[in-house]
């Protein structure tokens, strides 16, 4: 017995106006995102305030960085010759290592901004990372697309819609692997592992602990994943590797240094003591003046 699947995409639809699978995965990765580094955040001192500046740049790295990665990663050909369609990110095309740049560069101004350790900041995003991680392969399966290569085995799937087989007549579709399941199931190990971890240690773990896990085991299972993914995009193999696997290799190494230093050096994992106005009925305009400009406390 074998599995087709073949679901519309679209929940629903209004007129021109419609909401996908996709689309809400989407918007759960950001709400799961939030809250995730609201309560890391939010435990140590920070208020709501703080976690709501980031959303934005947060969005805009994601959106923006995936774009440009699979762009340049991936069919430089193609959008380079049509350079307006680089904007139309909603037509598909997004790549989770060029999202993971954008987030880097996001991150760095947010702890910047908020004078805390860039490396505190990836400790309390790490989950937020790990739930994107899992939820938008998700999305890509409601999608029928990013499928894997062709398996003769059982769990194997067929993918009508997708962009590889949708010209196919039916009896031609051959069984692929559900790769997207596959990334999506390690997202969600990724993230018990780090809540795990962070249940064991909590504050008493070295700084950047945990964005350094995150890194390995992701980078190293994304590794693993893409010998079952179809090629993707204008360069196929490298090497014997995929895009993919490159991209992959120095994100994973970083993660491996990073943890290595963290494990050396053992600094605390809170890097500033956030420090707030008191409700200024009950303090004198002098004692407002002087505190009014302070965010934080660095430790040293």
């Amino acid at each position: 017995m074998t599995f087709t699947w073949e679901p519309n995409p679209e929940i629903f639809r209004i007129g021109a106006f419609a909401v996908r699978y996709y689309g809400l995965l989407f918007v759960a990765v950001f709400i799961g995102g939030f809250y995730f580094l609201r309560w890391q955040m939010m435990r140590v001192g920070w208020r709501e305030q703080d976690v709501s500046d980031f959303v934005i740049p947060g969005m805009l790295a994601v959106i923006i960085g995936s774009r440009l990665g699979h762009v340049v990663f991936y069919e430089p050909g193609y959008y380079f010759s049509h350079p307006l369609e680089i904007i139309k990110f909603w037509k598909g095309g997004l790549a989770s290592h060029g999202a993971t740049l954008g987030l880097v560069v996001a991150g760095w101004w947010f702890a910047r901004k908020k004078h805390m350790a860039f490396t505190e900041f990836g400790d309390r995003f790490a989950f937020s990372a790990a739930t994107g991680a899992a939820l938008v392969r998700l999305g890509n399966f409601f999608n029928s697309e990013i499928v894997g290569r062709h398996t003769d085995q059982t769990w194997g799937v067929r993918f009508p819609l997708s962009h590889e087989d949708r010209a196919l007549a039916p009896d031609q579709i051959l069984l692929r692997h559900p790769s997207q399941l596959y990334e999506f199931a390690m997202g969600m190990a990724i993230l018990g592992i780090l809540l795990l971890v962070d249940r064991k240690l909590g504050e008493r773990r070295p700084r950047g602990l945990l964005i350094s896990l995150f890194l390995i085991l992701y980078f190293m299972a994304r590794f693993i994943v893409e010998f079952f993914k179809e090629f993707q995009g204008d360069l196929k193999e490298v090497g014997g590797l995929t895009m993919g696997q490159l991209l992959s290799v120095p994100l994973f190494l970083a993660g491996v240094a990073w943890m290595v230093w963290s494990i050396r050096r053992r600094l605390p994992s809170v890097s500033v003591v956030p420090r707030y106005v008191e409700p200024a009925e009950s303090k004198t305009p002098a004692a407002t003046k002087s505190h009014s400009h302070r965010t934080g406390k660095k430790r040293k």
